[in-house]
Parts: structure tokens; sequence; C-alpha cells
């Protein structure tokens, strides 16, 4: 089978299409092969070694966490799935960017049918994370909550989820992206000089909570308009959230199968959508993180391998 590799630190020119074995399933494990595995940023930052001492790699290294596909093969013990069940998941040994990849059933789920592969396979990562920042600033009706990175991968789904909460949202995002977030119940701010008087106008009666998505400058802003810093939270800011003693929570706070059916029967309801930015074959890999690292997609860049 084809797989992304890399065997050094670096850009997206260490990536590489390896042909190695099909993996058999362990016990508990089932093989997927994989119709679509969406793309991370926090990936890039691993594979460029920026998070070495959270995340070692051992060489060569695979990639991807999300997937989506078909089970091929079943392990040892395995009774959740059967050959020719449609599932989505994650993979905790980056093994996703791959035609198969072996998983164990504690993380997978089945896959509605009315979830198109790419959605699906743009799931796990975007719905872990915005459920645990939601969940941080206990949104609820009533609230006026700001969003940083509003239109990308994980805030489109975030303003999303702060609206089936009954929030009012604010997101701040580039104009180019602003019609998206208004058919969305969002009000869109464009982000850059004279921001902090803009979010003003737009919450007349003051921000309740604040999710950044981006990075410290957005922390410190929070922190200026005065909003409660229990109710602040960032999934990139660490070193300013421990600075001013905000929340800091990511996917791995809920990363489980349950949150995981939880957001993809939202989706499946047509109460959260899935932008998908673009698709790319396998073997065009660093195009796709060429794409993702511009940091101005709407939505999830994803490999249909």
């Amino acid at each position: 089978m084809k797989a992304v590799r890399f065997d050094k630190y670096g850009g997206r020119d260490v990536l590489y299409i390896a042909n190695v074995e099909v993996p058999s399933p362990a016990a508990g494990e089932v093989v997927v092969q994989v119709k679509a595995a969406a793309l991370n940023p926090g990936e890039a930052s691993i594979r460029e070694g920026y998070l070495d001492a959270a995340f070692p790699t051992t060489f060569p290294s695979g990639e991807g966490s999300d997937l989506a596909g078909v089970v091929t093969a079943v392990g040892d013990g395995v009774t959740e799935f059967s050959v020719g069940d449609e599932v989505l998941g994650w993979s905790w040994t980056r093994s996703s960017h791959a035609e198969y990849t072996a998983v164990p059933v504690s993380q997978l789920i089945p896959k509605p049918a009315s979830v198109p592969w790419p959605v699906a396979g743009a799931l796990y990562v975007v719905a872990a994370t915005a459920y645990a920042a939601v969940r941080a600033v206990a949104a609820g009706p009533g609230d006026t909550v700001v969003v940083s990175a509003a239109a990308g991968g994980v805030g489109t789904v975030v303003v999303q989820l702060l609206k089936v909460k009954g929030a009012s949202v604010i997101g701040i995002a580039s104009q180019a992206h602003h019609e998206w977030l208004t058919t969305h119940g969002v009000t869109p701010v464009a982000y850059g000089d004279g921001l902090a008087d803009r979010l003003r106008a737009a919450a007349p009666d003051g921000i309740d909570a604040f999710i950044d998505l981006f990075g410290p400058e957005y922390v410190r802003l929070a922190v200026e308009l005065g909003v409660p810093r229990d109710r602040i939270e960032t999934i990139i800011a660490f070193d300013a959230a421990r600075e001013y003693g905000t929340k800091a929570e990511g996917s791995g706070t809920a990363s489980t199968t349950g949150v995981l059916a939880e957001m993809t029967g939202l989706v499946a309801d047509g109460l959260i959508e899935i932008p998908i930015a673009a698709s790319y074959p396998l073997d065009h890999v660093q195009q796709a993180y060429a794409e993702v690292e511009q940091r101005h997609t709407l939505g999830k860049v994803v490999l249909i391998p």
C-alpha cells in the first residue's frame, strides 16, 4: 500500500510516499481502508519538530490522525465491527495518511450513511477540539462569545456548536469569510488594527467568554476586554494561558467515542456543517499541507487515498 512518510524533521519537502506492507490487525483492532483523512496544523508542527518534547517521533514516521473508511479485517476479540462496515475515528499512531491503517476499535464509531466521506474523514480533531473548547467556557443561552480564527477548521465547528448551545457568537475572521459566518448566524468582525473597538461595538453589553484558536495576542486581548479569566479558553497559546491564568483545553480532553458520536450526530442531523476547503490525492500531500499552512482556508483540507 501507499503511505505518507518522513525520515527527519523539516518542512513539507521531507514528506514522501512509501510503499509498505498492509498492516494486520492486532487483538482489539481492525484494519480500515481509508477513504478520507484530513490534515491538521498540529501535524505540521509535529513534522517540523516543534512539538518533539510532547510528541517525540520515531523515524520513519507516518502522519495523520483523522480517518474514515471501510473495515477490511478484524483482529482477535473484535465484536464491535465486521468486514465491510463503514467507520470513522482517529489514530494515535499517526497512520491515517495511508491507503490502510490498523486502529483499535475503541477509537472508531459507525459512519452515518448521510455523512459524506470527506466530512467523516475530517471530523475527529475538529469535533473533539471544538467540544472541549466550548465546554471549557461553559457557554449557553444568553452568553456572548467571541471566537478568533472563526472560519478555520476548528473555528467553523466551534461557532456552530456555540449556536447549538444557544449563545450569541462573534467571529473574528478575514473579510473573505464573513458571508459564511453571517449565513451561520455569527456576527463577523475583521481582525487587524482597531479590533478591540470593533468587538466592543459588536457586543455593547459585554463579552461573557472568549475562545482563542489562533495565538497569544487573542488571549491578551480577551483579558484587556475584561472577559473573566475562567471563561477564556485557548487551544494553542499555552504559555499565554499560564501567564494570565486562563484555560487551555484541547482535543485530548474530549477524545472519546462518546463525544465523537455526539458531534457526528449533530453533523448527520444538519445542525453542524463541516466545510471542506479542498481534497487532494495522497501523492499530493505536500501541496495539501501548503494550503493548510497558509491558515486562510475556510474549513478542512482532506486527503483521498
